[in-house]
C-alpha cells in the first residue's frame, strides 16, 4: 500500500544531453530534498520498461495528508530551487505533475514494476474505480493497485521552479498505479475497454515502468 493518504505523480522526459547530470541530480541532491520536507514519507523514480511508454521516466511522491502537499513547507522549496535544479531542468520534456489524494490503495506492499494510467472520469465514477482497484489488487504476481485523484487547483499552481519551463503540460486528472513483481503481471491489467466501462473518458495513457531508485524518510535524515 501506498505510505500516506496524498502523492505527487510526476512523468517527465529528458534531453539527451542533460540525461547524465538528470541522474546525478535526481540521486544525489533533488529526491533527498524533497523526501527531507516534513510530512513525505518516501519517494521512487522509474524508467520506461517498454518502447512505447512516453515518457521515459516517473516519479512518485508520498506524503502523509494533503495537507502536506499544500503546505507552506513544499512551497518554499518549489519558490527557491536550487541553481542545479534549474540547470537540469531546463533539459525536461513531455512533463506532467499531479498533486493527488489517494482514494484507494489495496495490496501488499511495493513491486518492482508499475503500470501507471492517466484519464478523465466525472466524479460519479469514483464507487465504480474503486470496485476496479480491489479487483486488480487480487491479479497474479501484483503487489499493489491504488487510484488517484488530482487537485487541478493545487496541480497548476505556478512556482518558481516551473516558471518560465515549456516542457509542462495539462496535469493528469485520474490515475491508477499497479504495482507487481515483473511487467508481464501488468501488460493486460486494466485493459481501456474495463476502465471505459467503470467511467473513463476519452484517451487512457497508458504507461510501463521499472524502479530504479528509492528513498526513505529514516531516522538518520536525508
Amino acid at each position: 500500500m501506498l505510505a500516506g493518504e496524498a502523492a505527487v505523480a510526476i512523468w517527465n522526459g529528458i534531453a539527451p544531453e542533460g540525461r547524465d547530470e538528470f541522474y546525478a541530480w535526481h540521486l544525489h541532491e533533488h529526491m533527498a530534498e524533497r523526501v527531507g520536507i516534513p510530512g513525505f514519507r518516501r519517494g521512487r523514480r522509474y524508467v520506461a520498461a517498454d518502447e512505447a511508454t512516453r515518457p521515459e521516466f516517473f516519479t512518485l511522491y508520498e506524503a502523509e495528508t494533503m495537507g502536506v502537499l499544500q503546505g507552506q513547507d513544499y512551497a518554499n522549496r518549489l519558490n527557491a530551487p536550487t541553481e542545479w535544479t534549474r540547470r537540469v531542468t531546463r533539459h525536461f520534456r513531455d512533463t506532467s505533475r499531479g498533486i493527488t489524494r489517494v482514494v484507494e490503495s489495496r495490496g501488499v506492499g511495493p513491486g518492482g514494476t508499475v503500470l501507471t494510467l492517466r484519464f478523465n472520469a466525472a466524479p460519479e465514477a469514483e464507487g465504480a474505480m474503486v470496485a476496479a482497484v480491489r479487483d486488480a489488487a487480487d491479479a497474479p504476481r501484483v503487489t499493489g493497485v491504488h487510484l488517484l485523484i488530482a487537485d487541478a487547483a493545487a496541480s497548476g499552481t505556478g512556482t518558481a521552479e516551473s516558471q518560465g519551463r515549456d516542457d509542462i503540460g495539462a496535469p493528469p486528472s485520474w490515475i491508477i498505479l499497479a504495482e507487481a513483481t515483473d511487467t508481464a503481471a501488468l501488460t493486460e491489467l486494466l485493459p481501456h475497454e474495463l476502465l471505459r466501462s467503470r467511467g473513463a473518458e476519452g484517451a487512457v495513457r497508458r504507461g510501463l515502468y521499472r524502479l530504479e531508485f528509492q528513498r526513505l524518510r529514516t531516522p538518520w535524515g536525508c
